[in-house]
């Protein structure tokens, strides 16, 4: 069954279809690309979930095809949640997820509680109803950006139980404990449900 991711960014195309994939979902998913739809969607709610409801729909509306999207968020308790809803924007409009991560480190600088977790809120819209699934996974930032794979604030975040970042562990690792996963399951189990 396909089903349209509500992304353009390939990383989370292929992140989202290896755990697909492995929980048997029997999706292919679709791009923003894949359907040509051309809009910039403004992320303009306060929360995750609002966010992730925006996307969902605007695309829905447009394409009427099945639809998730998600938006998840760095939360880092000693910045009183920051970068939270606002996380790809962190250092401004357009920044690259390097500029984001130089000031997340800059912001830290000197601080010794460090403890963050990385939450993430899936909207499906099937049908012309909706679902919302929640995943959340704790850790804390690394001192500097360590790590080659993975995207966003990966080189910096160290999942509970692990010494190394996001970036440093191998996909199975990261698809085995990471907040993507745990909502993911909840989606495919909606899914195989309603389905």
């Amino acid at each position: 069954m396909k089903w349209v991711l509500a992304t353009r960014n390939k990383g989370k195309v292929n992140e989202f279809q290896r755990l697909a994939d492995e929980l048997g979902g029997g999706i292919a998913w679709l791009s923003l690309d894949d359907v040509q739809f051309l809009e910039e969607v403004e992320e303009s709610g306060s929360t995750l979930a609002e966010n992730a409801r925006i996307k969902s729909w605007a695309v829905f509306k447009k394409v009427g095809l099945p639809v998730l999207s998600d938006d998840s968020g760095l939360f880092v308790d000693s910045l009183n949640g920051a970068p939270g809803v606002r996380s790809a924007r962190y250092a401004g409009v357009g920044v690259t997820d390097e500029m984001n991560n130089k000031k997340l480190g800059k912001d830290l600088e000197g601080v010794e509680d460090r403890w963050a977790h990385f939450s993430v809120v899936l909207c499906a819209v099937h049908e012309g109803k909706e679902m919302l699934f929640e995943g959340r996974v704790d850790g804390r930032i690394a001192t500097e950006v360590v790590g080659s794979s993975g995207f966003g604030y990966d080189p910096l975040f160290i999942p509970n139980g692990f010494d190394r970042t996001f970036a440093e562990i191998s996909n199975e690792e990261k698809d085995a404990l990471s907040h993507r996963r745990r909502a993911m399951e909840q989606f495919i189990r909606w899914k195989k449900n309603f389905f």
